[in-house]
C-alpha cells in the first residue's frame, strides 16, 4: 500500500464498458479548482473486455489499475483505494462530472469536525436541472433511498447542511484512515447498497457523515442494469437490503424487523408478478403439474432470500464486530433516517400487506432515547468562545447514545451537527417551555434559570454546569465600577448560582480546587444532607470533575496565517501565542513589557493576541485591549513585536495559529479569581504540543510545573518572564523535553475523557437524593437556610432604598414612573 500523503485527495473512478465517459471525468477533474500537487487520479479498469485498457494506457497522469475481472463496484472502489496515497478518498462515478468546487468544498468540511469521517457530495442530472441526491433515508427493511430523486427541488431546501446515514457512491468523500478502519465498501454487495452499508456503518462506528451542498457534481444516469433484465436487479436489491440490515440494525430488534423484512419482499415480488398466493389452496383446485411458469421477479426474490441464508455465517462475523463496536446508540441512527414507514413500492396489494406486517411486528417507530436539551448563552457559529466550546463537544458526544438540543441564548450562524441547534431569546418562555416539557434532562451554564420561568419551576432532571465561577469572576471584572454596581454584580451573579445549586441534581465543575469550593457552597445551602450523602459518601455522584476538554485528534496545518503572511511576522521568526481573549483579570502588560525587553536581543521575537472583541456581542472590548494596545506602542513594539489580531479566530481555524506558534503564553494577576480558574487557552496549548510559560496561582500553574510542560513565573515579575521567554523559545532540548510530556499528560483532557461524569450521568439519570419526590410529581425537599427572595412590599422598599442610596430622588421618581406605566 502507498505512502498516505497528507492533503491529497484520490480520486477513484471505475471504469466498466463507459471508457469515453471516463476520459470527460478525467478531464475534469484537471480543470478543479484544486492544487494539481494534492490531486490524485486512480482509474480501476474493471474487466470490461474491450479497448478500455488500451485507451487508458495512453492516459498521461493518472495511475491506471487493470482488472482482469469485472468486481463491482465496490470490488473496483476497494481496489483503487488500495493502490491511492490520499489521505482523503474520493469516489467519483465515471459518468460523473465535477463541479470546479467540488473537492476544495468538500475538504473544507472535513476541516470543521474531527469526527468528520465522510462528507457526501450535492449530485444533480447532467443539465443541473434534477435532484439525483441531496439527502439520504433508509426504510425499516434495510432499504436506503435518496428523497427528491429526478424531481426539481428549490434551493433553499437542497442547500442546507446537515448529517445523512450516507452519501451517493456517485460522489462521496472519506478519510482514508476511517475507510480502512471500516474495511471498505463490502464486495459481498457487487453493487447496490454497498454505499449505504458503509454509511451505516460509519455512522454506527462513532463518526459523522456530514452533506456539503457546495461540494457539487452532475450525473449521467445510465442504466447500467437494463441489459441484464430487470429481475437481476431485483435480486441484488432485496439481497442487498436485507445484508445491511442484519449487519448494522441493533440488537434490540434485529430478529423482529428480519422477519418482517422477508415477509415483505415475498409480498413485494408476488404483487410485482401479479400472482394469487392462494392458487395452491387444496380447496381451489388447479394445476397437479410438478412444474409452473412463475414470473422472474418471483424467482429473483426467493433467490435473494436463500443467498442470504447461504452467506449468513459470514455476516454473522460481520454483525458481531459492527455491533460489538459501535459507539453511538439505535435512537441516535433512527434520527439520520428520515421516513422509515416508506412503502417505496405502491400497487394497492402490495399495501395492504405492508400495513399488515408493519402492525404485527412494529417495526417502523424508532426506539426512544433519553431526550437532552443544553442550553449555552453564548452564539453558536463559526467563532465560538468557552462556554459555547463545551457546551458544543457536550452536545456532540451526548448525541451518541440521546437526543440532544443544543440552545443558545444569543443567536445560531448555520452549522451542521448531529443534534439539533436553536436560538431561544431570553425570556422567551413558550419556545423554551417546548423543549422543557419534552426533555429528560437539561444541562445548563451561566443565567439560564434565571430567564426562564419554565426551567425554574421545572421537575425535570437538571444539569449545572459550573465550571465557571462566576461570583469570583465578578469580583475582579467589575472592581473598575462604583461601589454599588460592583457589589450588585457580585450578588446578582451569587444569587444567580445560589438558586442553581439548590434547585440541582448534578453539578460539573473544572477542577478538584474547585470541587472543594462549590461543596462549600452546596454545604452551606443544605445540598448536603443525609439524603445526598446516602449510597454516595464521597459525593461523586452530586458533583463531579468534568474539566475543559480537547480534541484527541490533533490539529492540522493546512494554511499560513501569521509566518510569512502577518505584516511583520517573518517566516523564521520566534512566535509566542496568546491563544483566546484577553480580560481585565489577565495581565497583558508584565507579558509586553517582557518581550520588548526580550527583543533587545532577539529581533525576531514575536508575539500574537489571538482574540479581541469577543464573539458574544454583548461582551464589549475590555479596557485591558485598550491599554495593552497603548503601552506597545509608547514600547515602541506594537506591530514589529507585539501584534493584536482585530477580532476573534474561527474556532476551526485556531489550529492552524497554534501550529505556527512556537510557545504558548497566559499571565494574570494573584486573586481569588485566578485561584479557581480553569484557563481553557492552555488546553490548546497541550493540543499543539506548544512549550508553554505561565503565571503561578492556578490549577494549570500547577501542572506546568509539576509535569514539565514549560516554566511557571510569579505573578508581575518582567525579569523572571522575560528569562522564561528566552528559555522556552530558543532553549531547543528545553522545549522538546517540554513537547515529549504533553503528549503524555493531554491524553487526560480529552472531551471523551473529560466528559465522562456527564456521559454516565445522562446513561442513568436520577434526580439527586433530596430530590427524588420530583420522580413522583412531587416538589424537592426543603432546605435548610434557603435564600428567600423578597417581594411585595418589602422588595420594593429594598429597592427604593437602594436607588435613593446611588441615585438620589430623581432616580427613585423615575422608576415609579415607569413602574406606575407598566401597571
Amino acid at each position: 500500500m502507498p505512502t498516505v500523503k497528507a492533503g491529497v485527495v484520490s480520486v477513484v473512478l471505475v471504469n466498466f464498458r463507459g471508457t469515453d465517459d471516463t476520459l470527460e471525468a478525467i478531464r475534469h477533474l484537471r480543470e478543479l479548482d484544486w492544487p494539481a500537487e494534492l490531486l490524485e487520479i486512480v482509474v480501476v479498469e474493471n474487466g470490461s473486455g474491450d479497448d478500455s485498457a488500451q485507451r487508458l494506457k495512453a492516459v498521461e497522469g493518472i495511475t491506471l489499475i487493470v482488472s482482469k475481472s469485472n468486481d463491482g463496484f465496490a470490488g473496483g472502489c476497494n481496489l483503487g483505494v488500495s493502490k491511492a496515497s490520499g489521505e482523503y478518498i474520493a469516489l467519483l462515478n465515471n459518468d460523473a462530472k465535477p463541479d470546479p468546487q467540488w473537492i476544495r468544498a468538500a475538504v473544507a468540511r472535513f476541516e470543521q469536525s474531527p469526527q468528520i469521517g465522510a462528507v457526501a457530495s450535492r449530485v444533480l442530472d447532467w443539465d443541473g436541472q434534477l435532484v439525483d441526491y441531496i439527502g439520504s433515508a433508509m426504510t425499516w427493511y434495510g432499504m436506503g433511498y435518496k428523497p427528491f430523486t429526478a424531481e426539481a427541488i428549490p434551493a433553499a431546501l437542497s442547500m442546507q447542511p446537515k448529517d445523512v446515514l450516507f452519501g451517493t457512491g456517485s460522489a462521496m468523500f472519506v478519510r482514508r484512515s476511517v475507510y480502512e478502519e471500516l474495511g471498505g465498501f463490502d464486495e459481498r454487495y457487487f453493487m447496490f447498497f454497498e454505499d449505504v452499508d458503509l454509511g451505516w456503518r460509519l455512522n454506527l462506528a462513532g463518526y459523522r457523515f456530514a452533506y456539503e451542498p457546495a461540494s457539487l457534481a452532475y450525473h449521467k444516469h445510465h442504466a447500467s442494469m437494463s441489459a441484464f433484465g430487470s429481475h437481476k436487479e431485483t435480486y441484488l436489491l432485496e439481497r442487498n437490503a436485507l445484508y445491511t440490515l442484519y449487519k448494522n440494525i441493533g440488537e434490540e430488534s434485529v430478529g423482529t424487523s428480519l422477519q418482517a423484512a422477508m415477509a415483505l419482499s415475498i409480498r413485494r415480488a408476488i404483487t410485482r408478478g401479479e400472482l394469487d398466493s392462494t392458487s395452491l389452496d387444496l380447496r381451489k383446485g388447479g394445476s397437479d403439474e410438478p412444474t409452473m411458469t412463475v414470473p422472474s421477479q418471483l424467482v429473483a426474490a426467493t433467490f435473494a432470500i436463500d443467498q442470504f441464508t447461504e452467506h449468513l455465517p459470514g455476516l454473522t462475523a460481520s454483525r458481531e464486530q459492527i455491533q460489538s463496536s459501535r459507539q453511538v446508540s439505535e435512537a441516535h441512527i433512527w434520527r439520520l433516517f428520515g421516513d422509515a414507514d416508506a412503502p417505496v413500492y405502491q400497487a394497492d396489494k402490495y399495501l395492504k400487506g405492508y400495513d399488515k406486517i408493519v402492525t404485527a411486528f412494529d417495526v417502523s417507530e424508532p426506539p426512544t432515547g433519553t431526550r437532552v436539551v443544553i442550553v449555552t448563552g453564548d452564539p453558536i457559529g463559526a467563532k465560538l468562545a468557552g462556554p459555547a466550546i463545551r457546551a458544543w463537544n457536550m452536545a456532540e458526544l451526548l448525541s451518541r447514545t440521546a437526543g440532544v438540543t443544543l440552545v443558545s441564548l444569543t443567536g445560531v450562524e448555520p452549522v451542521s451537527a448531529p443534534f439539533e441547534v436553536v436560538h431561544i431569546r431570553p425570556g422567551d418562555d413558550r419556545a423554551f417551555g417546548k423543549l422543557e416539557a419534552a426533555a429528560d434532562v437539561i444541562v445548563f451554564q451561566g443565567h439560564a434559570m434565571a430567564v426562564f420561568d419554565s426551567l425554574r419551576t421545572s421537575k425535570k432532571i437538571l444539569v449545572v454546569d459550573i465550571y465557571d465561577p462566576m461570583h469570583l469572576e465578578q469580583l475582579e471584572q467589575g472592581r473598575e465600577l462604583p461601589a454599588a454596581q460592583w457589589g450588585k454584580q457580585v450578588t446578582d451573579a451569587t444569587e444567580t448560582l445560589n438558586e442553581q445549586i439548590e434547585r440541582g441534581d448534578f453539578f460539573l465543575c473544572a477542577s478538584d480546587r474547585q470541587r472543594l469550593f462549590w461543596l462549600g457552597q452546596l454545604a452551606g445551602l443544605g445540598r448536603i444532607n443525609p439524603d445526598t450523602y446516602t449510597g454516595d459518601p464521597d459525593l461523586e455522584g452530586l458533583i463531579a470533575v468534568a474539566p475543559f476538554g480537547l480534541s484527541s485528534t490533533p490539529p492540522v496545518h493546512v494554511r499560513d496565517v501569521l509566518k510569512g503572511v502577518r505584516p511583520g511576522i517573518g517566516r523564521d521568526d520566534k512566535v509566542l501565542l496568546w491563544s483566546g481573549g484577553l480580560y481585565n483579570w489577565f495581565d497583558p502588560k508584565t507579558l509586553i513589557r517582557a518581550v520588548a525587553q526580550v527583543s533587545r536581543s532577539h529581533d525576531d521575537v514575536r508575539l500574537f493576541f489571538q482574540g479581541t472583541k469577543h464573539p458574544h456581542p454583548g461582551v464589549p472590548e475590555m479596557e485591558i485591549v485598550a491599554q495593552s494596545r497603548d503601552l506597545a506602542r509608547d514600547l515602541g513594539v506594537l506591530d514589529s513585536a507585539v501584534f493584536f489580531n482585530d477580532s476573534w479566530v474561527d474556532y476551526a481555524d485556531r489550529g492552524n495559529y497554534l501550529l505556527e506558534a512556537d510557545a504558548g503564553v497566559s499571565t494574570h494577576f494573584s486573586h481569588i479569581e485566578t485561584t479557581f480558574s480553569f484557563r481553557t487557552r492552555i488546553l490548546d496549548y497541550l493540543w499543539a504540543e506548544l512549550p508553554m510559560v505561565v503565571t503561578q496561582g492556578d490549577h494549570f500553574a500547577e501542572l506546568v510545573e509539576k509535569e514539565g510542560l514549560g516554566i511557571v513565573v510569579p505573578a508581575r515579575d518582567v525579569d523572571a518572564l522575560a528569562a522564561a521567554l528566552e528559555k522556552v523559545l530558543f532553549d531547543s532540548a528545553f522545549a522538546a523535553k517540554a513537547r515529549k510530556n504533553i503528549r503524555r499528560v493531554r491524553e487526560r483532557y480529552y472531551w471523551e475523557t473529560a466528559l465522562k461524569p456527564l456521559v454516565d450521568f445522562v446513561a442513568d439519570p436520577h434526580h439527586a437524593g433530596d430530590n427524588r419526590a420530583l420522580a413522583e410529581g412531587g416538589s424537592a425537599n426543603p432546605r435548610p437556610r434557603q435564600r428567600k427572595r423578597r417581594t411585595g412590599l418589602s422588595k420594593d422598599l429594598g429597592l427604593v432604598a437602594h436607588y435613593l442610596r446611588n441615585g438620589g430622588p430623581r432616580v427613585v421618581i423615575s422608576k415609579i414612573r415607569g413602574r406606575l406605566g407598566r401597571g
